[in-house]
């Protein structure tokens, strides 16, 4: 759980930092779970539900999901319901699922755009291919191809040699360049680890990127601001979870010294870490999330756990090892008694 929760929070990040929005399908094309091309089929009516394309079950579709929106919150976005065309997510039509399903996340400040329907045009994708490839006009090559009807063209042959490349990284100043011009274009790179297309930038009109640069040096110190402003709440945020997580703690193992369970919670809720304390049941103060907060805790410092591991033994032996010595510490915190061996 805790590796899919850190999954998910990784797409979710660079996805809102490249379109200003992250949905439920971002995420679930990103674990590779659902491809893009059975989406656009879903969009234009050719499959009953999208449920139907995923390749997981539907509890771990829902467990992606819920980590998703506790990321989202945890990030302080805001909760939008997004119009799909009257296309139905799940087979059963269930309004919850539904209803998840349709939330797209974006700051307050930023409402997300509705994505286009089919009969909306489409962004034009360029892509930067691996190997070498020839032009079916020119019978040329170079670093950007265009798929078309007619093949695989350049971008002069495919009338976008005019355009400058941009690449990901600004956020604000991919969207403004993209607005600004009047032909734009996404560039997209087949990652063979990840084995799915992944965004590089755009290609937008030169004088676009210059108008938008300019207009980002203008509200630098603005956005500067906002950030700074978006780190302290989350501060603040993290400051008041650490607390709670820590008086958790004591309240179900007495025993353990005050400073000790001050540094459980601040290990175990770090922001984006995927730890115990930053899963939904962490995030809840479930009793078994504190467990093993604690218990994990007990099994680095007060245990040779860690000097079996660099010896080479295997985790789970490790962990057999160990465990019996965890448990006595675990049950003297819970009954109050903050020192075992005394």
């Amino acid at each position: 759980m805790a590796r899919l929760e850190t999954r998910v929070a990784r797409i979710a990040e660079a996805t809102l930092a490249d379109q200003h929005f992250v949905t439920p399908v971002d995420v679930l094309i990103g674990l590779g779970w659902l491809a893009q091309p059975n989406v656009e089929r879903w969009l234009r009516g050719r499959a009953t539900s999208l449920d139907r394309c995923v390749s997981v079950d539907a509890a771990k579709s829902a467990a992606a999901l819920a980590a998703l929106q506790a990321w989202a919150e945890d990030q302080g976005l805001q909760p939008y319901q997004t119009d799909y065309a009257d296309r139905q997510f799940t087979l059963d039509g269930d309004p919850d699922t539904e209803r998840i399903l349709r939330t797209r996340w974006a700051a307050g400040e930023h409402p997300a755009p509705e994505p286009p329907t089919p009969q909306q045009q489409r962004e034009i994708v360029v892509i930067s291919p691996h190997g070498a490839w020839t032009c079916a006009s020119c019978e040329e090559s170079g670093d950007l191809l265009v798929k078309t009807n007619s093949g695989t063209l350049c971008l002069d042959c495919a009338d976008l040699g005019h355009l400058v490349f941009l690449p990901s990284g600004d956020a604000a100043l991919t969207r403004r360049a993209k607005k600004a011009s009047r032909l734009s274009a996404v560039v997209v790179r087949w990652s063979v680890r990840r084995k799915r297309y992944e965004r590089q930038g755009i290609l937008a009109e030169n004088d676009a990127i210059e108008l938008a640069a300019q207009q980002c040096l203008e509200d630098a110190d603005a956005r500067a601001a906002r950030r700074s402003h978006d780190q302290l709440r989350r501060a603040a945020v993290d400051e008041e979870f650490r607390d709670e997580f820590a008086k958790a703690i004591r309240d179900q193992f007495p025993g353990c010294p005050p400073s000790r369970a001050d540094a459980i919670a601040h290990h175990a809720a770090v922001r984006g870490s995927g730890r115990i304390g930053r899963s939904a049941a962490g995030r809840a103060l479930d009793p078994d999330a504190i467990r093993l907060a604690v218990a994990a805790s007990i099994r680095h410092v007060d245990t040779d756990y860690d000097d079996l591991l660099m010896a080479g033994a295997d985790r789970d032996d490790a962990r057999r090892r160990v465990n019996h010595r965890v448990d006595d510490i675990l049950d003297a915190w819970r009954a109050g008694a903050i020192n075992l061996d005394s």
